[in-house]
This record gives structure tokens, C-alpha cells and sequence, in this order.
């Protein structure tokens, strides 16, 4: 009932982890793709079957080891004595030997299992590295779907651009022809169109190279967001450090080098302990007299023991050693504990910061738009010119850009709390 009681918990728990976050199925279905297409996953699944086997390999020398044996050897001089008149022979010349040897360690005062427990912790080291290469990767597919978002966002504000700059280089064309405008208005009008043909330009190369990256990632090569919809529920410092204490990888694979290293000042404390095992072995030979050189079935059973006496301190040295890499990985967590609270105030700073811009930009926004219309009545009407439509239309053009990167920003500050906090949103 226990058992059952545990599991339930952690459930609930991973559940309402996921709850905190939002994220549209197209990402999660690209997420999932990553992790079956993305060679470095491969690479660190292998690793657990790496691990597993060494940990299959510990575990067989619980079994004993057998091995078969045959010897010859030629043995001069003649090993023997005058015995009432004639000489007798106590050896064979041709010495001949066969033999099935088996030792096995009978007691290892718990040696054995200390480095099967090592092993377990390798293994389960590379089961938790292949989460965190997950992560990474899931984290990488994010920023690279949203990039995407951006820029394609970014690439339909210059079109609107370059629509109303167009429109206005038909009026200036058309004035033109009537007398009521110079060549120069029209140069100059053209000459911001290019400008923004450029940027354009600019913006689709950049969209190109993230495309590339999400195939490079996934396989695929196209994505079909176009909003900024990945949210979080937000939470004070303190609370989002406990939360990736606990969830994020980086600390997992942090303290699984500190039970490693545990685990290693275990196997070298157990070095000073006795050995005690049993051999056996059965087989034929020759030798015994006094028929020499008849070949005759033998057996040997023994029990063995060893004990450490004196390795010059070797083994006290390497306990010391191990207690300080012990301390040194303990360390190591402080230390990811203060970055990863600095790094996670920084996001929630973002995220702050990014929410006022935004807010404020929209009046902007609707200001630089009132200011072109007015621009584009009054050139229209001939009272106007063009550089105040010019001006106009680089205004919305700004402030839209602006709100569209706070958008942006305040996504990837998203983004990358839930990286900080340890959520396996994909899932």
C-alpha cells in the first residue's frame, strides 16, 4: 500500500509540473521528433547500454571462475637412487599433466557488491545524461521554432512596409505625370524601397539558416506556428531555485557524481578487507610411484585467505583522495546553486521587463499608425510630402519591430526559466 501511495505522489507530481507550463502540440510533436532523429541522443542512449553492460559484467564475477589445464615438460637428469642394486626412479623424464581448475571467492567482506553498486551508479548516471541531452535538445528545438516565429512575423511587417510604400510611389508616379511632384520625390521614395527590400532580404536569409537549423535537429524543415503561445506560470526566485533543485537535470547528474564518488570511497575502504575463497581441481597425471609413468586420476580441494598487511599507506592516501572529490562535487552543487539563482532571477527580470515594454509600446503603436494616415491624407491632398511619409511609415514600421522583439524576448525569457526550472514540458 505503500508502494502504491509513492507512486500516486509522484504522479500528481509530475502532472502538475506539466500544468505549469503551455505549449502548442506542434512543438512538442517537433520535441519528440528531435529526440528520435538527433544523433547526439542516439549517442547517449548507447551510453546506458555501455553502462548496462559493464554493470552485467560486475555482476558475473559472483560466479566461479573454471579453467582447463595440460602441461608436458622434459625433466634430465634422471631424478633417482640405487635401491638394492638397481636404480629407482622417483620422477618421469616426460612429465604429463591435465586438469579442470576451479577458484571461486567465498568471502569478500562485500567488495563485490560495493562495485556492483558503482556500477549501478554509472548506469544510472547515462540514464538520467540521456534526459538532460533531452533537455538540451528540447530546449535548442524551442528557441529555434520561436526564431522561426519571429522572423516570419518580422517579414510581414515589411511587407506591409513596402505595400505602403508602394502605394505611395504610385501617387508620387501619378503626380508626377501631372506636374505636381519632382523626379527627386520619386527617387527618394524608391530608394527607401529598396532599403527595405533589403532588410527584407535580410530577414529571409535569417529565417533560411533557422529553417536549416530545425531540420538539423528534427528532419523537418518547416513549421507552421505564428504566435509566441509558450507561457509559464510565474513564481517568486526562491520557490523556481527549489523547484530546479529537484527537477533540472544539472543538479541530478551533479549529485549522481557525488553518489559516484561515495561509491568509490566505499570500494577503497574495502580494499583493507580479508579475501577468502575455495579451489578445487580434478584431473590425471603422472609421477606417482612407483608406477611413474602411468597416467592416474587426482583431485585437490583448499580454501584460501588474504589479508592486506602493509601497502605503504597507499590505501589511507586514497581514501583521502576520495573524501575530497566527495567534498569537491558537494561544492560543485553550491556552486550550480548560486548560478542557477542568478540565472533564474535574470529570466523572471526579463520576463518582467518585457511585459511593461510591451504594454507601453502599444500606445506607441498607435500613435506612429494615427500619424500615418494623417501623413498619407495630407500628401494626398498635396499638402504634404514625402518625407513626412517617409518618416510616417519608418515610425510603424519601428515601433511594430519593437513590440514584435519585446514579444519575442519575453518568450524565449520564458523559455529559458522553464530550462532553468527543470520542466519536461514535451512530455
Amino acid at each position: 500500500m505503500k508502494k502504491i501511495s509513492i507512486t500516486i505522489a509522484v504522479f500528481l507530481a509530475a502532472v502538475s509540473l506539466q500544468a505549469q507550463v503551455t505549449v502548442n502540440s506542434e512543438l512538442k510533436t517537433l520535441i519528440t521528433k528531435s529526440f528520435g532523429y538527433f544523433p547526439r541522443i542516439k549517442e547517449a542512449e548507447n551510453m546506458v547500454v555501455t553502462a548496462q553492460e559493464k554493470l552485467t559484467l560486475t555482476q558475473l564475477n559472483k560466479l566461479p571462475d573454471v579453467t582447463g589445464d595440460a602441461s608436458y615438460a622434459y625433466v634430465k637428469p634422471k631424478i633417482e637412487i640405487p635401491l638394492n642394486g638397481t636404480d629407482f626412479q622417483f620422477a618421469p623424464v616426460h612429465n604429463l599433466n591435465g586438469a579442470v581448475n576451479a577458484t571461486y571467492a567465498l568471502f569478500d567482506f562485500g567488495r563485490l557488491q560495493a562495485n556492483i553498486n558503482r556500477s549501478k551508479d554509472d548506469l544510472q548516471y547515462a540514464k538520467h545524461n540521456v534526459e538532460y541531452a533531452r533537455a538540451q535538445l528540447a530546449n535548442q528545438v524551442a528557441n529555434v521554432y520561436y526564431n522561426i516565429v519571429y522572423l516570419q512575423k518580422a517579414i510581414r511587417i515589411q511587407d506591409d512596409v513596402l505595400n505602403y510604400l508602394t502605394e505611395n510611389k504610385r501617387i508620387v508616379e501619378s503626380q508626377l505625370r501631372n506636374g505636381n511632384a519632382l523626379k527627386i520625390d520619386l527617387l527618394n521614395i524608391q530608394a527607401s524601397i529598396d532599403n527595405e527590400e533589403n532588410r527584407k532580404a535580410d530577414l529571409k536569409n535569417s529565417l533560411q539558416k533557422q529553417l536549416n537549423l530545425l531540420e538539423y535537429t528534427t528532419g523537418i524543415s518547416q513549421s507552421t506556428g505564428t504566435a509566441f503561445d509558450f507561457d509559464i506560470s510565474l513564481t517568486d526566485a526562491s520557490s523556481a531555485l527549489g523547484i530546479a533543485q529537484t527537477e533540472n537535470l544539472d543538479f541530478t547528474l551533479a549529485k549522481d557524481k557525488i553518489t559516484q564518488a561515495q561509491s568509490d570511497l566505499a570500494i577503497t575502504k574495502l580494499a583493507e578487507k580479508p579475501t577468502v575463497g575455495v579451489k578445487a581441481a580434478v584431473g590425471v597425471k603422472n609421477g606417482y610411484v612407483p608406477y611413474i609413468n602411468d597416467m592416474r586420476f587426482n583431485y585437490m580441494a583448499g580454501i584460501s585467505f588474504s589479508v592486506p598487511i602493509y601497502n605503504g599507506g597507499r590505501n589511507k592516501q586514497q581514501q583521502k583522495l576520495q573524501q575530497n572529490i566527495i567534498r569537491q562535487n558537494e561544492m560543485a552543487v553550491e556552486t550550480l546553486s548560486n548560478n542557477y539563482k542568478k540565472d533564474i532571477q535574470q529570466a523572471l527580470t526579463d520576463i518582467a521587463t518585457n511585459l511593461e515594454r510591451i504594454k507601453n509600446t502599444q500606445g506607441q503603436i498607435d500613435q506612429a499608425k494615427a500619424a500615418q494616415v494623417l501623413a498619407t491624407n495630407r500628401f494626398t491632398n498635396g499638402t504634404g510630402t514625402n518625407l513626412e511619409i517617409t518618416n510616417a511609415s519608418t515610425n510603424v514600421q519601428r515601433a511594430e519591430l519593437t513590440k514584435l522583439q519585446y514579444e519575442y524576448q519575453l518568450c524565449l525569457a520564458k523559455v529559458e526559466l522553464t530550462k532553468l526550472m527543470g520542466y519536461q514540458y514535451w512530455q
